[in-house]
C-alpha cells in the first residue's frame, strides 16, 4: 500500500466512514463469536506490555470493540471506537482514529488492536496518537497487514477473472508500518509480524467471520458480489482445500511499538563515533578447538 504524504494535503477517503460505523454496529451483538484475531493481537500487546518496567496511569484503548483489553491494575482507561455500539457498550467515546477528540499529552499509554488497517489517514492517525501521549508515553498497536487472506484473494481472482473488482482492503507491509512510525515522530520505533493460520471448511464460514469481526469491505465505491460470482468464489475456495477438506487461510498481524519522544530516552550514536571496525566485525571468527 502506498503511504500518503501528509505534506500533500488531506489524505484520500479510501474507506466509507459511514459504512464502517454501520458494520461495526452490526457486529457488536455477536462479536464474541468472531474475536479470535483481535484476541491474538491483545495477547501480543499484553506480552509486550509485560516487558515494560514502568507503570501507566492513563490509558487510551483506541478501537476498543467490546472493551476486552485488560489494563494494568489501578490505571484509568478511556475507551474509544468508531462505532457507536462498541463505544456505548464499553462506556467510551465514539470517534474515528484520524479525528481524535482528546487533548495533547492526555495519556501515557495508547493501545490499538484491530482497527488501524481501516483508517483513511493512517499517517495522520499515528501523528495524533503521538500527540495525545505524554513525553515518554508508549504506543502499542496491532492490525492485519500485507500477506493476509491469500486463499480468499486467490479465489476471488478466479471467480471474477473476467470482471475483477476491489473486494479486499489494501494492506500495509511491516516495513512500511515501521516507516509510518518514524514519520509520525515516534522514538525507538519497532514493527514486527506474527502469523495466525486458520482452516475453513467453506468460504461462507470465512466471510461470516469477517462480518463478525467488522472486517468486510468498506471501500468507497465498492460493489456487491453477484450470485454467480459468489458461487464461483465458493467453488474456487473449495478447490484450495487439503485432504481433510479444509482451506488454509492466513492472517499476518503487524505489531507496532513506539515511544513519545522525551529527553531521558537513549539517543542513536553519532555517525562516526563507533570504535569498532566494520571489517573486524565481519571477519570470520576462528573455530573453537574440538
Amino acid at each position: 500500500m502506498q503511504i500518503p504524504d501528509p505534506s500533500q494535503g488531506s489524505a484520500p477517503e479510501i474507506f466509507d466512514r459511514v459504512a464502517r460505523r454501520q458494520r461495526r454496529d452490526r457486529a457488536r451483538a455477536a462479536y464474541a463469536d468472531a474475536d479470535f484475531v483481535r484476541a491474538t493481537m491483545l495477547d501480543g500487546i499484553a506480552e509486550r506490555l509485560d516487558a515494560v518496567t514502568r507503570d501507566f496511569a492513563d490509558i487510551l484503548d483506541l478501537g476498543c470493540f467490546d472493551g476486552a483489553f485488560v489494563a494494568p491494575p489501578g490505571a484509568r482507561v478511556v475507551r474509544c471506537d468508531a462505532g457507536h455500539g462498541f463505544a456505548a457498550h464499553a462506556g467510551g467515546v465514539q470517534a474515528d482514529e484520524d479525528r481524535l477528540p482528546f487533548a495533547d499529552a492526555s495519556f501515557d499509554l495508547v493501545v490499538s488492536a484491530g482497527v488501524l488497517d481501516q483508517v483513511n489517514d493512517l499517517p495522520g492517525a499515528l501523528s495524533l496518537i503521538r500527540r495525545v501521549l505524554r513525553p515518554d508515553g508508549l504506543f502499542l498497536g496491532a492490525f492485519v497487514g500485507a500477506g493476509s487472506l491469500p486463499a480468499l484473494r486467490q479465489a476471488l481472482r478466479v471467480a471474477e477473472a473476467e470482471r475483477p473488482a476491489a473486494r479486499l482492503h489494501p494492506q500495509i507491509d511491516v516495513r512500511s508500518a515501521g516507516d509510518l512510525l518514524m514519520r509520525a515522530g515516534f522514538a525507538l520505533p519497532v514493527a514486527d509480524i506474527e502469523t495466525l493460520n486458520v482452516g475453513y471448511r467453506d468460504v461462507g464460514r470465512l466471510l461470516g467471520d469477517l462480518r463478525g469481526m467488522a472486517a468486510t469491505n468498506v471501500l468507497a465505491g465498492r460493489s456487491a458480489l453477484g450470485r454467480q460470482a459468489l458461487a464461483g468464489l465458493a467453488q474456487a475456495f473449495a478447490e484450495l482445500a487439503d485432504a481433510d477438506g479444509r482451506t488454509a487461510e492466513r492472517f499476518e498481524i503487524i505489531f507496532l511499538t513506539g515511544w513519545s519522544p522525551a529527553p531521558s530516552q537513549p539517543k542513536p550514536a553519532r555517525r562516526g563515533s563507533g570504535t569498532a571496525s566494520l571489517s573486524d566485525a565481519l571477519r570470520t571468527r576462528p573455530r573453537d578447538p574440538a
